[in-house]
């Protein structure tokens, strides 16, 4: 029984990289069909991130100014939402959640500040990389792989001890429990965002351009605050792991 849950679940993960939603610009990659829009926003959050980065540290100083003060910022907002979540032992895990945490941030904004959708494409149309449901199961499933990694490293095979705690019973439901975190992180994300550009999609065609603006504030901030939720729960789920059953 508990078998069938565990296949019936990792079913349920692989049909959800299937949902579409509108048309799609398909790429033939050998013998996979991948999405090419999510590709090409992809790579352009990747080059904007890799690109302010270079700038912003290619001459360090011992005293941060401008471009160098912001990063260190943020590197070191990462760290207190890190060292917050998973303890002590948090240092290692800084570049993971910080990479989650300015991928997803960049790839919301795009979607509220580039202008995607002027560029035409053969079938469907460009928008941010966390507006496809693709996109976030991938992330989703990066964090549960992260954070089974977390607890086999720390406590070796004894970290399965905790489907059985606090009593033997709960098994079905620990192990459910493990397979429904990547669904919710995924299906949180993709909602979110999906429902900010079509509030702002269907502004822009009802109303005067300035009227939807207001909104479109509301859809940045809402976009960093889910950013900064992903990036909590990933180190919340880590941390979890290290420490055992609670």
């Amino acid at each position: 029984m508990n078998m069938n849950v565990l296949a019936n679940t990792l079913k349920g993960l692989y049909d959800v990289s299937g949902v579409e939603v509108g048309q799609h610009f398909y790429w033939q990659i050998g013998g996979f069909q991948v999405h090419g829009q999510v590709l090409i926003t992809s790579w352009v959050v990747i080059a904007i991130l890799l690109g302010s980065t270079a700038i912003a540290v290619r001459n360090p100083q011992t005293i941060p100014s401008g471009g160098q003060n912001f990063f260190e910022y943020v590197l070191e907002f990462i760290r207190d939402v890190s060292k917050t979540q998973i303890g002590e032992e948090y240092g290692p895990w800084v570049p993971f959640i910080g990479t989650m945490f300015l991928f997803i941030f960049v790839s919301n904004w795009s979607g509220a500040l580039l202008p995607w959708k002027i560029i035409q494409l053969p079938h469907g149309e460009l928008a941010a990389p966390t507006n496809d449901i693709n996109t976030t199961v991938a992330l989703a499933l990066l964090t549960s792989g992260a954070y089974f990694y977390a607890g086999l490293t720390k406590k070796g095979l004894g970290y399965f001890g905790k489907y059985i705690q606090p009593t033997p019973i709960l098994l079905p439901i620990n192990i459910l429990e493990d397979f429904t975190k990547p669904l919710s992180l995924s299906f949180r994300l993709f909602g979110n965002i999906l429902a900010d550009e079509l509030v702002v999609v269907v502004l822009v065609s009802l109303v005067p351009s300035v009227v939807p603006i207001p909104v479109m504030f509301l859809g940045l901030f809402t976009s960093g605050i889910q950013a900064l939720i992903f990036a909590t729960l990933a180190a919340a789920y880590i941390g979890e792991s290290m420490e055992g059953h609670h």
